[in-house]
């Protein structure tokens, strides 16, 4: 319930940010769709660190984000999940070439990974990514169109089932086939997945990033629900920017350079493991080792990295195009 009226909550206050004037002490952070519950806590934090400043959200699938900042939504920053939508952006002319040396770790302060959330018990019995293409499973995530979340679900897959099927495509494509038959719902965002699972209670496992699985047991219990790690999943890397486009004309350069650093501070990076992402800072790493089960942890160069997985995989008629089409 709680994440529930944080979505509406963020809307709401999307809607009184777009009526009143821009200042440099104010931002608008533009996110992923999960990261309500970070970013609750750490402009929280930050605001106690700075005060006088406002801090605006906007949360969706970030894909839809990048084209909403194109079409005018005016963020400062964006907190994505996914590095080819800030690069949307720089093609547009809103954000640096350059964008990734700004901050440390390529811009990217924490980081999660696909992750499975079953119902109590597991009465299905779903261990690895194999038992999501069984006739008897229902898997629900986001439609990998319009979300980042959903993309690195979609890559995670197929790495896994490269790896089982040694690199046949045709096996890997029908692997991938199969799964898509299974989701009976494509929400738009990780968010709207999560009440479909939760609320709504369709589908036998939800695959989301960590955070969000995690956030959910803590939320409602173990007796509702179980996390899965699978044997192997996908580094989603969880890149930041200045929108500087955007801040330029707002005056707001500095601030938004002071937001995006106190995310690799000590206090940034407790948040941050808290609502259960890892992170960066290593006496951060050692005070939360147990919260985070090991996991084999590819990256998106088993593809030939994010530009290759563009073109091949999400761009029109691309492989994701391919195995949406058969639904």
């Amino acid at each position: 319930m709680k994440r529930l009226l944080l979505g509406i909550a963020a809307v709401a206050g999307l809607v009184l940010a777009s009526s009143q004037a821009w200042s440099a002490d104010r931002l608008l952070n533009a996110s992923y769709d999960v990261g309500r519950e970070l970013f609750v806590d750490i402009n929280k934090a930050f605001i106690a660190k700075h005060p006088g400043v406002t801090i605006d959200q906007s949360h969706a699938g970030t894909s839809a984000q990048a084209r909403a900042i194109a079409e005018g939504l005016a963020a400062d920053v964006v907190t994505f999940n996914q590095v080819t939508d800030v690069d949307f952006l720089v093609k547009k002319g809103l954000v640096s070439t350059d964008w990734q040396k700004d901050f440390p770790d390529n811009a990217s302060p924490f980081y999660s990974l696909p992750s499975f959330l079953v119902r109590a018990g597991n009465p299905k019995h779903i261990k690895d990514w194999n038992d999501l293409v069984r006739d008897d499973v229902q898997v629900i995530f986001p439609n990998p169109k319009t979300s980042g979340n959903a993309r690195y679900t979609y890559l995670a897959a197929i790495a896994y089932a490269k790896e089982v099927f040694k690199g046949d495509d045709a096996k890997v494509k029908e692997f991938i086939t199969k799964l898509f038959n299974n989701v009976p719902i494509f929400d738009t965002g990780g968010r709207a997945a999560t009440t479909t699972f939760v609320q709504r209670e369709i589908g036998d496992v939800l695959i989301t990033f960590e955070s969000e699985t995690r956030g959910i047991r803590k939320e409602y219990g173990d007796d509702k629900f179980e996390q899965v790690t699978p044997s192997v999943s996908l580094l989603a890397e969880f890149p930041v920017a200045i929108v500087d486009k955007v801040a330029g004309e707002h005056g707001s350069r500095d601030l938004a350079k002071s937001y995006l650093d106190f995310l690799y501070t000590p206090d940034g990076q407790e948040i941050a493991a808290e609502n259960g992402l890892r992170v960066r800072d290593a006496a951060v790493v050692a005070k939360h080792k147990a919260d985070f089960p090991d996991v084999r942890l590819l990256t998106v160069e088993v593809f030939g990295g994010w530009d290759k997985v563009q073109k091949e995989h999400f761009a029109a008629g691309g492989l994701l195009d391919q195995a949406y089409g058969t639904r």
